[in-house]
C-alpha cells in the first residue's frame, strides 16, 4: 500500500475520534438537564403526606391484627336495628301516601257531584273530625233492638261506662259505641225506646239505614263510612254484642300494625257456599262462586275484625257501588279483593269461651275475643257474659295501665 492511501484512513479514523468525543459530551449534557427537570426535589408537604398515608396504612393493618373488638366496629345487631328502622320508615310513608290517595279520592267525589248538580253525601261533606283528635280504634258493638238485654251484659263486664268510657276516649284515644238504625216505621216506639236508652248511657251511634237482618253488609258499609267521618281513628273495629272482648288486649294487637298501609285483620276463614234455600247463611248467589261445593274465598269471621282508616274511607268513598252478599263477613271480603291489602289472620281473636280461653289467659296469652262458634257468639250471651268476664278478662286495670 502506498503512503497516500494510508494517510487517507489515517484521516478518517481521526475525525470519527473527535466526532465521537463531541457525541458522548453532548448526550451527558442533555442527560443531566433532563435529570434535573424530572428528578425534582419533594416538597416537605408531600413528604409529611406521603409519611401519613404510611401511617394510616400500618395502622389499619394492626387493627386487623388485633384480636380485641373495637368500638368502633359496627355491630351486627346495630345493623338490624337500622334495617328495622328503615323498614318502619318506608311502612309508615306507605301508609300515609296510602291515606292521603283516599283523601284525594273523597275530595275528587265531592268535586264531580258539585260538578254534576248532584246532591253531596253527607258522609263525603265531613272532612274534619270532630275536635280534630287523633284516635287508636273506634269499636263499634253491632246490635238490634231487641238486644237490651245483651247490651247492659256487655255494659256491665267489658264496656267502661260514665266517667270511665270518656276517660277512656280522652286518655287512651278509645271509642266505642253500640250501632244501630231506625226501624221500618221511624220514629216508632222501637225507635224512642234506643232514644230512651241513649240519653240514659250515651253509648249509641245511630245510623240512617232501616234495621233487619238480611240488611247487615249495608249497615257495615254505612256504619264504616259514618265512623270515618265521625273520628279520625288508626283502626275501626266491628263487633257482635255476644262476643266477650279485652279491650286492652285488642289495643296492643292492633299497635303492631299501626304503621302498615290498607291492612284486615281478624280470624280468617273460607267456608263452603251454601246454595240450599232454607238453611242458616244461604247464599242466593251461590252460582258466582264456581260450582256447587266451592268455598268463599279467605275473609275474616264476622264476630269481630278490624281494618285500618284507609280502607275504611276507601268504603266510604265507593259505599253505592260496592256488592251487598247475602252475609256482611263474605261482603266485606269482597270488597277487598281486588285491593292490594294485608290480610292478618290472628286466632287470638276468635278463641272459645272456658276453658279455651281460661287455660290461654292463665298461661299468659291473653284472648282478645271470646264466644262459642256453635252460636256464632257466647250461647245465652246475657246470662254467661259475666262468667267469661271473671274467668277470662285480662283485669280492669289493665286498660288503664296499658300504654298505646
Amino acid at each position: 500500500m502506498s503512503w497516500k492511501s494510508r494517510g487517507d484512513v489515517y484521516s478518517k479514523s481521526s475525525v470519527s475520534k473527535k466526532w465521537t468525543l463531541f457525541l458522548c459530551l453532548g448526550c451527558f449534557c442533555v442527560g443531566l438537564l433532563f435529570t434535573n427537570r424530572m428528578w425534582t426535589i419533594p416538597e416537605a408537604k408531600e413528604i409529611s403526606r406521603v409519611h401519613g398515608i404510611e401511617g394510616e396504612m400500618l395502622k389499619l393493618v394492626s387493627e386487623s391484627c388485633d384480636l380485641k373488638p373495637r368500638e368502633v366496629m359496627r355491630k351486627p345487631k346495630d345493623i338490624l336495628g337500622e334495617v328495622s328502622k328503615t323498614h318502619d320508615a318506608i311502612q309508615t310513608l306507605d301508609k300515609t301516601i296510602s291515606n292521603l290517595e283516599m283523601e284525594l279520592a273523597a275530595a275528587r267525589a265531592v268535586q264531580e257531584s258539585i260538578l254534576n248538580g248532584s246532591p253531596v253525601s253527607q258522609d263525603l261533606k265531613v272532612t274534619d273530625p270532630i275536635g280534630k283528635r287523633k284516635y287508636l280504634m273506634v269499636v263499634g258493638i253491632n246490635t238490634a233492638f231487641s238486644s237490651r238485654k245483651r247490651r247492659d251484659s256487655v255494659r256491665a263486664t267489658w264496656m267502661p261506662q260514665g266517667e270511665k268510657r270518656k276517660r277512656l276516649e280522652e286518655e287512651k284515644g278509645i271509642i266505642i259505641r253500640f250501632v244501630i238504625g231506625h226501624s221500618a216505621t221511624s220514629g216508632g216506639i222501637l225507635d224512642k225506646a234506643i232514644e230512651a236508652e241513649d240519653k240514659k248511657h250515651g253509648d249509641f251511634m245511630r245510623l240512617e239505614h232501616v234495621e233487619g237482618y238480611l240488611e247487615l253488609s249495608a249497615k257495615t258499609k254505612i256504619y264504616f263510612a259514618t265512623a270515618v267521618s265521625l273520628w279520625d281513628a288508626d283502626f275501626y273495629i266491628k263487633v257482635d254484642d255476644d262476643v266477650h272482648v279485652n279491650i286492652a288486649t285488642l289495643g296492643a294487637t292492633l299497635v303492631h300494625h299501626r304503621s302498615k298501609p290498607r291492612v284486615y285483620i281478624g280470624c280468617m276463614k273460607s267456608g263452603p257456599v251454601l246454595s240450599q234455600k232454607g238453611v242458616r247463611y244461604h247464599e242466593p248467589e251461590y252460582w258466582k262462586f264456581g260450582e256447587e261445593g266451592n268455598k268463599y274465598f279467605r275473609h275474616a269471621t264476622g264476630q269481630l275484625y278490624a281494618i285500618s282508616k284507609d280502607l275504611a274511607t276507601y268504603i266510604s268513598i265507593n259505599q253505592h257501588v260496592l256488592h251487598k252478599y247475602a252475609n256482611e263477613d263474605v261482603s266485606l271480603g269482597a270488597w277487598f279483593i281486588g285491593l292490594d291489602i294485608l290480610h292478618i289472620d290472628d286466632r287470638r281473636l276468635c278463641c272459645g269461651t272456658p276453658p279455651d280461653c281460661e287455660w290461654k289467659a292463665q298461661a299468659g296469652n291473653v284472648c282478645v275475643a271470646s264466644f262459642d262458634w256453635s252460636c256464632s257468639g257466647i250461647c245465652k250471651s246475657a246470662e254467661r257474659i259475666k262468667d267469661v268476664h271473671q274467668r277470662c278478662g285480662e283485669g280492669d286495670n289493665a286498660v288503664w295501665s296499658a300504654v298505646f
